[in-house]
């Protein structure tokens, strides 16, 4: 669901800016893969330049490795061993060389097939536009501009600058008021979570099928502290 909301958000915004109409936005979110995956399982911090070079290692890795890999040529048999000690991929397995050989061209590409596919701002033909309107601030290299350090107080709301950035709503902007709400509380309680939005449906539609409202009073409103006549109850007997 992730994914496809910053798709949609993706393509809108691309809209706006006019790299394609509607029309072909519409016909982008026909396909059956889209080419946009939200992985948020690894962070990188900024000045872990190991762990960087690690993961990096890890993406551009081969699809296997020549230390688990052993031949017997007696018996014309290739064995290779997991790294895992438990799981569906634990284990050895044992398979013929020329099985063994077709699994690994499956990672290999076909000559001229093409493994990413860039669109819009970054598809061939606007980058050749952009090379013949401006040919040297294309050859120039890119300015890296460093992320801004967050305050810890200031990290706890990252989680409304994405959501506000991926549905275009500001999700700690008052509904009534447009100010800025605060957290006073989370509630973890699944009863009383269950109960929040029950009220709010039964309250929306009572204001839905509520009837005609009468106008307000002229009158003025009485001072706060002025004394007020009481009022007779209507059963109350007569005082003589």
């Amino acid at each position: 669901m992730l994914a496809e909301a910053f798709r949609r958000a993706v393509l809108r915004l691309f809209e706006r800016l006019e790299l394609f109409d509607e029309e072909q936005a519409a016909g982008m979110l026909t396909w059956p893969h889209s080419g946009f995956h939200v992985h948020t399982a690894v962070w990188v911090p900024e000045d872990d330049r190991a762990f960087a070079t690690r993961l990096a290692r890890y993406c551009a890795r081969n699809p296997v490795a020549l230390e688990r890999l052993t031949y017997d040529r007696a018996a014309k048999a290739v064995t290779y061993r997991s790294d895992k000690a438990d799981g569906p991929t634990a284990g050895t397995e044992t398979v013929d060389p020329l099985e063994f050989l077709a699994r690994v061209l499956v990672h290999i590409p076909d000559q001229g097939h093409v493994t990413t596919r860039y669109y819009g701002w970054y598809a061939n033909r606007p980058r050749g536009m952009r090379r013949q309107a401006e040919p040297t601030a294309v050859d120039a290299p890119p300015m890296i501009i460093p992320a801004p350090r967050v305050a810890p107080t200031e990290a706890t709301r990252r989680w409304a600058v994405l959501l506000q950035q991926i549905f275009e709503v500001d999700p700690l902007a008052c509904p009534t008021c447009r100010g800025a709400m605060r957290l006073v509380a989370f509630i973890t309680q699944p009863s009383v979570i269950d109960q929040i939005p029950t009220h709010l449906r039964t309250h929306a539609s009572r204001e839905a099928h509520a009837g005609p409202r009468s106008p307000p009073s002229t009158q003025a409103p009485a001072s706060r502290g002025a004394s007020r006549a009481p009022r007779p109850f209507a059963d109350a007997p007569p005082v003589t």
